[in-house]
C-alpha cells in the first residue's frame, strides 16, 4: 500500500499553479517575477491575449498592449515559473482563434466588446 501512495505522489506536480480559463480577445494582467542583478520585482503586464498556442506543457500566449502609442506584444510560457498569477480583467467577445488584424488597428478601432456575464 505504501508503494502505491509514494508512487502517486511522484507523479503528483504540487507546484503547478492553477490559473484562470482565457481565451483570445480576453483582457488579462500577468504578473512576471523579474530578476534585475541580485534584486527580484514583480511586473504587471496587462493587455490583451491575441493568440494562445501550442499543447501541453508547451503552451504559450500571447500578450499585446498599448504603450505610449506603440503596440507591444509578449510571449507567456503558460507554465513558465516566473508567472507569478494571471488576472482575468475582461472577458472578450470575439469570433476568430487569432486576432492579428489588432495589429493594424489603433485607436477606437481596437476595442474588443466585452461580453456580459448573465
Amino acid at each position: 500500500m505504501d508503494l502505491i501512495k509514494i508512487a502517486e505522489q511522484a507523479f503528483e506536480t504540487p507546484n503547478e499553479k492553477k490559473h484562470p480559463a482565457f481565451k483570445s480577445g480576453d483582457t488579462i494582467t500577468v504578473a512576471y517575477r523579474i530578476k534585475e542583478g541580485n534584486k527580484e520585482r514583480i511586473q504587471q503586464y496587462r493587455g490583451v491575449v491575441i493568440k494562445i498556442a501550442g499543447h501541453g506543457d508547451s503552451k504559450r500566449f500571447t500578450v499585446r498592449k498599448m504603450s505610449e502609442n506603440i503596440g507591444v506584444e509578449r510571449i507567456f510560457p503558460l507554465n513558465s515559473p516566473f508567472i507569478d498569477s494571471i488576472t482575468l480583467n475582461k472577458v472578450g467577445k470575439v469570433r476568430r482563434a487569432k486576432l492579428y488584424y489588432l495589429r493594424a488597428l489603433t485607436g477606437k478601432k481596437a476595442r474588443i466588446k466585452e461580453k456580459r456575464v448573465k
